[in-house]
């Protein structure tokens, strides 16, 4: 039917042939660029999205690396103390059933219940790590050579103990082959060596992700300041206005958490920087030392065991002890110069010294032990290194001992880990402290400040209506 007379024609809306939705889209998109109230919508979604965008971000990246510090504080670092303690305890019952073979006979209670202690401790440990170790294959390969070769070991420490009970020379060689196999490659130390290694490269790479810097983070915090202090010089250009609450308050809600994540991710990475140089290291040095006077104390032993065929427990000896204190017996050297160095305060420095000092009265003393041994004075050298009577019937005081130098280097070195040790909780747990609130903080202002923008031009927006 035709329009009546005089009545315009209604136009139509009607899409070209072929032209896509996307296309219409965008094309009223542009139309709308073209007015000012498009074109402040257009900058109100891009600053929301900005914001919104640099507190996920922030809040994924910190959260990362607040895991990373929570896993060197509760994870990564006690497995490393675990594995690090398997060692020792090994190390010491080694140590130890090899000093109860100097007296002859039956052992002294106190060493029998030492070694009982160290070989409990071991199994208890070794449970726990097995329990603790993660997804790592590795160790728990590890872990299980430890299952298996511990209990051999105890086998033969008890074979060798009940002939030397009853006087077979027989009990030494048994005695000599469970050293070897706790020493060998691949045999119980070694194996709990590989263990520590695996955990101290496991608790260096939860460090490395802890401190990793937030690249992206800054950058988008940057360019989302950036955009707010054009997006309000552009509203004073327009309106003559100063301010506008909205966009104010979004570039100090993305300012705030800027200045959080450059100075919360600063105090975090330098406390557990000083957590690792001055606590982690320290003890993974500390350690090693104390294993290192460990075996040093059952290569001693042994050489008397093994009765003028000690050659190799004499010269792994000398190893050990340059080793940890360095080849001059009245210098310092070593395994000890090192923990000495990392010693950061008077605390941690006077039992290293304390330490040094007994190794050095050790040396002098095993010094003499040795000429008494070579010089075909068997008893002398056993009463030099445990006590009792020499081949005069002279009493040497335990005090005057080899065994008394060894105790005291080995409190010592005790009393520099435990030192050491809380330092690194310190340390570390400020550093996890300083990045716990920040994810959740910088999400909950990101979304503020994308409010506030909004609100802003909201506000701005209203004035064409």
């Amino acid at each position: 039917m035709p329009a009546p007379r005089g009545t315009a024609p209604q136009p139509t809306s009607v899409t070209p042939a072929g032209r896509s939705a996307w296309a219409e889209q965008s094309a009223r998109l542009r139309a709308a660029a073209t007015t000012e109230p498009g074109r402040l919508r257009i900058i109100g979604a891009a600053l929301a999205l900005l914001v919104i965008a640099f507190g996920a971000v922030t809040a994924w990246q910190v959260d990362n690396r607040a895991r990373a510090a929570d896993n060197v504080v509760e994870h990564s670092a006690p497995l490393s103390a675990t594995a690090a303690e398997i060692h020792r305890s090994l190390a010491d019952a080694d140590a130890t059933v090899t000093g109860g073979f100097l007296v002859g006979g039956q052992p002294p209670q106190s060493v029998s219940e030492q070694y009982q202690r160290d070989i409990d401790n071991a199994t208890k440990l070794i449970t726990q790590a097995a329990a603790t170790s993660g997804g790592s294959a590795q160790a728990r390969a590890q872990i299980a050579a430890l299952n298996k070769q511990l209990p051999q070991y105890v086998s033969l420490v008890a074979t060798a103990q009940a002939d030397n009970r009853v006087g077979l020379p027989v009990g030494g060689a048994y005695l000599r082959y469970a050293n070897t196999q706790m020493r060998k490659e691949g045999g119980l130390l070694d194996t709990a060596d590989k263990l520590y290694t695996i955990e101290n490269a496991r608790l260096a790479s939860d460090y490395e992700h802890a401190k990793a810097l937030p690249y992206a983070s800054w950058a988008l915090g940057v360019v989302a300041l950036g955009v707010l202090v054009w997006a309000q010089r552009r509203h004073y250009r327009r309106t003559n206005r100063v301010f506008n609450r909205g966009m104010l308050a979004a570039t100090a809600a993305s300012a705030v958490v800027l200045l959080w994540l450059a100075a919360g991710h600063t105090v975090a990475r330098m406390e557990l920087k000083n957590s690792s140089a001055h606590g982690a290291r320290s003890v993974q040095v500390l350690n090693n030392a104390r294993i290192l006077v460990l075996q040093a104390r059952g290569d001693e032993n042994l050489t008397l065991v093994a009765r003028g065929s000690g050659d190799k427990y004499i010269k792994s000896y000398d190893q050990g002890m340059t080793t940890l204190a360095g080849a001059d017996p009245k210098g310092v050297g070593g395994e000890l110069a090192q923990a000495l160095r990392l010693a950061d305060n008077d605390a941690g420095r006077a039992p290293v010294q304390d330490a040094i000092a007994d190794v050095r009265t050790w040396r002098a003393r095993h010094t003499a032990e040795r000429k008494s041994d070579d010089d075909g004075d068997y008893t002398t050298a056993v009463a030099e290194v445990i006590g009792g009577k020499d081949s005069s019937g002279k009493a040497v005081p335990a005090s005057a001992t080899t065994g008394s130098s060894f105790d005291a280097v080995d409190d010592s070195l005790g009393k520099a880990i435990d030192h050491e040790q809380q330092e690194f909780n310190d340390a570390a747990n400020s550093g996890r402290d300083a990045l716990t609130l920040l994810p959740l903080g910088a999400a909950v202002l990101a979304v503020l400040g994308a409010l506030a923008a909004l609100f802003g031009i909201g506000r701005r927006l209203s004035e064409y209506r």
